[in-house]
């Protein structure tokens, strides 16, 4: 791994530890929770509208998951 990547994910999970990223992530849960249902849909417009949002929700949901996945493996590659 690249010095530059190392420091790259560091700042990352220094980031995800913080009680901002917790808020966050509250936040979040309850946006997904009053987003996740189709009733008030009017249109096709809005249904792809509405994935979008939940879309980028659960992608910032599981963002420390996968990060500190894709940095477990990017270890193990350089160990190798």
């Amino acid at each position: 791994m690249t010095p530059e990547l190392q420091k790259y994910y560091e700042e990352r999970f220094s980031m995800m530890a913080t009680e901002g990223w917790s808020d966050l992530i509250t936040d979040i849960d309850a946006m997904i929770a009053a987003l996740n249902s189709i009733s008030g849909i009017e249109n096709e417009k809005q249904l792809h509208f509405k994935r979008g949002e939940l879309s980028i929700l659960l992608w910032l949901k599981t963002l420390q998951e996968a990060s500190a996945k894709t940095y477990e493996d990017l270890q193990l590659e350089t160990r190798v």
